[in-house]
């Protein structure tokens, strides 16, 4: 009898053993097709656009992440900790986009800093969050990882480049399954639109602990003043990533005076890389309770403002 106890013992430890390994790859391999992505919305700066809101977003970023099957949540920058906690329980990905604002006290920073925290400590329990930063965006991750703003001059303000691109690139998690033809041109074409003045040098990143350790750089580009920038970083640990590039404009901005890039290749990068953050947030099962208050809580409740005759956007999103 007690041999019989004892043999059950074994198999029922041995069954719940194997029985949670595989819960545990069963739930990491679920996908989730009605990802949210969370875009926090940027202070607002130009004079022309004040008399719409204090904060907006670039109609282009919203349709940039719905092109690859996620919607959009807009996040404004003056909720409570708490609020921000909720928000951060029911969305797939957080998007931090460019702009032009303080890296260390503004509102964007702090509500940043909320999210980053939350985000580390989701994916360290096993709960899949991405990040991803663009321009300024990319800009507030290397701050938040470091806990200094190392920024320097790195002109390279509305031109097209070609990514110089590192070892590291072939093997990222951004770049999988590229064609062989796209890496080539992403190497030799202007498919990257860059519009910024400052950037993070590789010399800076380089004599960073912080950063080495946390980030994988996977382009560089040269700078007007002959910096070396980096312009592509993938977190090595977590589901960050970082362009000082702008993505969303190959499709989605169509300005004549400012550097969109739309060729073929240039479409196609825009879209693989929408396609793979959304991705990322697929992997997140975070979800609304309540569908009422999902609706509510979408871009879709919001109209987008015509602003092509005061700004380089074809429409923005004010709040």
């Amino acid at each position: 009898m007690r041999l019989c106890s004892f043999l059950c013992v074994l198999l029922v430890c041995g069954c719940f053993g194997s029985c949670q390994d595989k819960l545990i790859a069963s739930k990491q391999s679920i996908l989730n097709d009605r990802p949210v992505i969370g875009i926090l919305t940027q202070i607002v700066s130009d004079e022309a656009m004040k008399q719409y809101g204090s904060t907006y977003i670039p109609a282009s970023y919203v349709k940039y992440i719905e092109s690859a099957g996620s919607r959009v949540m807009p996040i404004k920058l003056t909720l409570s900790t708490a609020e921000y906690e909720n928000i951060f329980s029911r969305i797939n990905g957080l998007l931090l986009i460019g702009g032009a604002t303080d890296l260390e006290t503004s509102d964007f920073a702090r509500v940043s800093k909320i999210f980053y925290r939350l985000a580390l400590k989701a994916n360290d329990a096993g709960d899949h969050f991405p990040i991803w930063g663009t321009c300024l965006g990319m800009q507030l991750l290397t701050v938040l990882v470091s806990g200094h703003n190392l920024l320097t001059t790195a002109t390279a303000e509305n031109v097209a480049l070609p990514l110089n691109l590192t070892q590291a690139a072939f093997s990222s998690r951004m770049f999988q399954g590229f064609p062989e033809e796209l890496m080539q041109a992403l190497q030799r074409e202007p498919l990257t639109g860059h519009f910024h003045h400052y950037g993070l040098s590789l010399k800076a990143f380089n004599q960073n602990k912080e950063l080495m350790n946390f980030f994988s750089v996977i382009s560089t580009n040269v700078g007007e003043n002959g910096v070396q920038f980096i312009s592509t970083i993938e977190g090595k640990r977590y589901p960050f990533y970082g362009v000082q590039w702008h993505p969303e404009v190959n499709r989605f901005q169509w300005d004549s005076k400012l550097s969109f890039p739309h060729s073929p290749h240039a479409i196609q990068l825009s879209s693989l890389l929408a396609h793979f953050f959304v991705n990322e947030g697929r992997k997140s099962l975070h979800e609304f309770d309540d569908p009422k208050e999902e609706a509510l809580k979408l871009i879709y409740s919001y109209t987008p403002v015509f602003a092509g005759n005061f700004s380089g956007y074809e429409q923005i999103y004010f709040f």
